[in-house]
């Protein structure tokens, strides 16, 4: 939750620091409408404040109507102008002069979004954008559904897609001998088909069967096409710092997963194989004496860089459109970044510790039968922190963003 105001100070730090994405200053006389839809952007983003009585230049006017009259008019509109409707934590605190200014407090972390803010008859739901507060595009929306459990992104159908855009070839390999199913059904047959949707791989829609996006992903054909947020970039960059003038730039598009014979040897690599491959291309190694003997020891430990680069794949959030996951090699470090934020319930030191989540289920639990995934789901904590400290006594340094998820991994 957000923490409370109990102090004047704090009170009189918040309001020099000005507005900005979580703290909305508010006359006392604001309308409700107004009021509810910077409430629900709020919500929908982390949470944060409305001092109500404070003018938009800092100027504090106070609360004209008195302070109970104040109170129950917040909590009517929260009541009635919100969707889901919720109780806000309120607060007065007295500024100097003895004028009362109240502080909404929403909590960062709400679980029912997305929030929605009534205007007219019609329910809105609302992002806010810096000091800003808009209806939210149908992207952001369901990322919000998302983020909240309330819409599975990856079991949505592929328009244009049919069952005929996933790799037989791959799907038997799954089912074979990842699986161990002793019979399949023929490729052209309702079995198959009925298989396919039974494993959320594809889905009947309007009478036809496409392919869900996970199963796109995973197992598609020409995945580049339907979902060109797909795959990875995978750029390396001469020094410390991203420049225009790149030693490599490649676009890794295709399924996530390898194709191989019935005794296991690799036949097609897969997005994984494909990045892991740009990786040691475009890194070196050192030589060391060990015991007497002369070891190379590459420049990064390949677990933690498979480990990292396989988190990004399965748990980026592949509802943002137009970006891939970015792989980037400098001289000094590697970084992976994902388009999304960690979800709702997960915090970087909950991945230090082990915490375990999956954004995309399907793929994660796919991912893990081939070995992709370490199987306890704590690959992070057992195996890049571990690897990294072995390999050069550092420790991954994870950075997240509104709209992204960076982990670096020193040279």
């Amino acid at each position: 939750m957000v923490s409370p105001w109990y102090h004047q100070t704090d009170l009189l730090r918040l309001i020099a620091t000005g507005e900005n994405s979580r703290v909305e200053f508010m006359r006392d006389d604001v309308q409700p409408g107004k009021f509810a839809t910077v409430l629900a952007g709020l919500l929908n983003l982390e949470g944060g404040h409305v001092l109500l009585g404070v003018e938009d230049d800092g100027i504090v006017s106070g609360l004209l109507r008195g302070v109970a009259r104040a109170e129950e008019w917040i909590m009517q509109v929260a009541g009635d102008r919100l969707e889901p409707s919720i109780i806000p934590n309120w607060e007065v605190i007295e500024s100097d002069g003895g004028i009362m200014v109240g502080i909404v407090t929403v909590p960062a972390n709400a679980p029912d979004k997305p929030y929605k803010s009534k205007q007219g008859s019609h329910w809105v739901t609302k992002v806010r954008v810096g000091t800003t507060t808009r209806d939210a595009t149908r992207e952001e929306e369901q990322r919000l559904y998302q983020q909240s459990g309330g819409l599975r992104y990856g079991l949505k159908p592929v328009p244009g897609s049919s069952a005929a855009d996933l790799d037989t070839r791959r799907l038997q390999d799954y089912f074979v001998r990842i699986r161990g199913d002793a019979e399949m059904p023929n490729p052209s047959s309702e079995s198959w088909r009925r298989l396919l949707c039974n494993l959320e791989l594809a889905t009947e829609t309007g009478g036809e069967t496409h392919a869900t996006v996970d199963g796109m992903l995973l197992f598609g054909l020409n995945a580049g096409r339907f979902l060109p947020q797909c795959g990875i970039r995978a750029v390396c960059f001469p020094g410390h710092e991203s420049d225009y003038a790149m030693r490599s730039d490649e676009s890794i598009k295709g399924p996530l997963v390898a194709l191989c014979s019935v005794d296991g040897e690799l036949v097609e690599t897969g997005v994984v194989e494909r990045a892991l491959d740009f990786v040691r291309r475009n890194t070196g190694a050192s030589a060391a004496l060990e015991d007497g003997r002369r070891v190379e020891r590459p420049d990064f430990p390949e677990p933690a860089v498979r480990e990292v680069v396989v988190n990004a794949l399965v748990h980026r959030d592949y509802s943002i459109t137009g970006t891939d996951v970015l792989l980037s090699v400098f001289d000094d470090r590697i970084e992976v970044q994902s388009p999304g934020s960690l979800p709702n319930t997960i915090s970087v030191e909950g991945m230090r510790e082990g915490a375990r989540y999956a954004r995309n289920q399907v793929m994660m639990s796919i991912m893990r039968d081939y070995g992709y995934v370490e199987g306890l789901g704590m690959g992070i904590r057992r195996q890049v922190i571990p690897a990294m400290a072995q390999h050069n006594g550092t420790e991954p340094d994870f950075s997240e963003e509104e709209s992204r998820f960076t982990v670096s991994l020193r040279k």
